[in-house]
């Protein structure tokens, strides 16, 4: 039953203010296991395979902090969705999630590949490289990680920008510098490994931005209602 002294509006769920701390988790947690990914496995897709033996378990150690920081990924989006609220436009929030969507899931392809090559490195072997199924493995991963996500990673970047400047809910010095950063990434394939650092930093400096502005609108809130209690 409803409690008609308690109406419905009343309970509707609001962000905490501090949700943005999710963003700043995906960030650490994703560019560490960049990192960690990035001194064990050869940039060379056609690499011999001697990662498996003698980096695995640092591997295993990068892969396990990807489906974490993929949550931590998911409450961000809802972070920005509630920074936008009811300025939110239809045909670009579409895209801005759905890409937001894409590259999740092909993260979690790259890293289940790994962990599927680390998986039957230790049963067979021999018959992993023998099969060609390495190969084959290690080219998939280097594609969906550079080419596909970094792509997905542009479009979110590009899509949330063009809300900001439409809806200005963000500064426009931030609208321009995520263009920027969105264009390296839609242009960078082959320049460098480490360009695809450059989204989960961005999601770091978007996230401590919104985190103190949420806290200092909590400061000011708590102030006004403190001094409207001291009124007689």
């Amino acid at each position: 039953m409803i409690d008609e002294a308690h109406p419905l509006t009343d309970r509707r769920l609001r962000t905490p203010r501090a949700a943005a701390v999710a963003g700043i988790l995906f960030s650490v947690l994703l560019s560490t296991g960049y990192i960690l990914i990035r001194i064990s496995i050869p940039a060379d897709p056609s690499d011999g395979g001697v990662w498996l033996e003698e980096r695995a378990g640092t591997v295993a150690l990068a892969l396990s902090m990807v489906p974490i920081a993929g949550i931590a990924f998911l409450w961000f989006i809802g972070v920005v969705r509630d920074r936008i609220g009811a300025f939110e436009d239809r045909f670009f929030s579409s895209v801005f999630f759905g890409s937001g969507l894409l590259y999740l899931g092909m993260t979690f392809v790259s890293a289940a590949l790994a962990g599927g090559l680390l998986a039957a490195y230790g049963v067979e072997a021999e018959k992993l490289f023998a099969s060609g199924v390495y190969t084959f493995a290690r080219g998939v991963m280097w594609r969906v990680t550079n080419i596909y996500a970094l792509r997905m990673s542009s479009v979110f970047m590009f899509s949330l920008g063009t809300i900001w400047v439409r809806t200005r809910t963000m500064p426009r010095w931030l609208a321009f510098l995520t263009y920027g950063l969105a264009l390296i990434l839609l242009v960078s394939t082959g320049l460098s490994l480490w360009v695809t650092l450059i989204f989960p930093i961005w999601v770091l400096i978007i996230s401590v931005y919104i985190l103190v502005l949420n806290l200092r609108t909590r400061g000011t809130a708590d102030g006004l209602s403190v001094t409207a209690e001291s009124q007689p």
